[in-house]
């Protein structure tokens, strides 16, 4: 059985800069944690997953960047938004920019 009867999505991770959103990508790729360095711009990588293909944008968070998540919205089926739990003190600022998103 296909999820949402489709064999090929298309996924948008985002959040703040420093959350983990290209750490978590790799993992599920790679199957391992791997060094990464602050995304300027995006990742792009395509995981296999029960016969369906998930296209995951991983997308840049630092503060000049968060303007153009908006740009990656369409022909999207998937939202991952990824807050560091261990960052308590940025936790507000998570919030603002994902109702942010919403409200878009």
């Amino acid at each position: 059985r296909r999820l949402f009867g489709r064999s090929e999505l298309r996924a948008l991770m985002v959040g703040l800069d420093a959350a983990g959103r290209t750490t978590i990508l790799y993992k599920l790729l790679l199957g391992e944690v791997v060094t990464t360095i602050p995304t300027i711009g995006f990742n792009v990588e395509t995981i296999k997953y029960k016969n369906v293909s998930f296209t995951v944008w991983d997308v840049g968070g630092c503060d000049k960047i968060r303007p153009l998540w908006r740009h990656y919205y369409q022909n999207t089926q998937i939202l991952i938004f990824v807050v560091d739990s261990n960052d308590r003190d940025r936790a507000p600022e998570a919030s603002d920019e994902f109702h942010k998103m919403l409200n878009e």
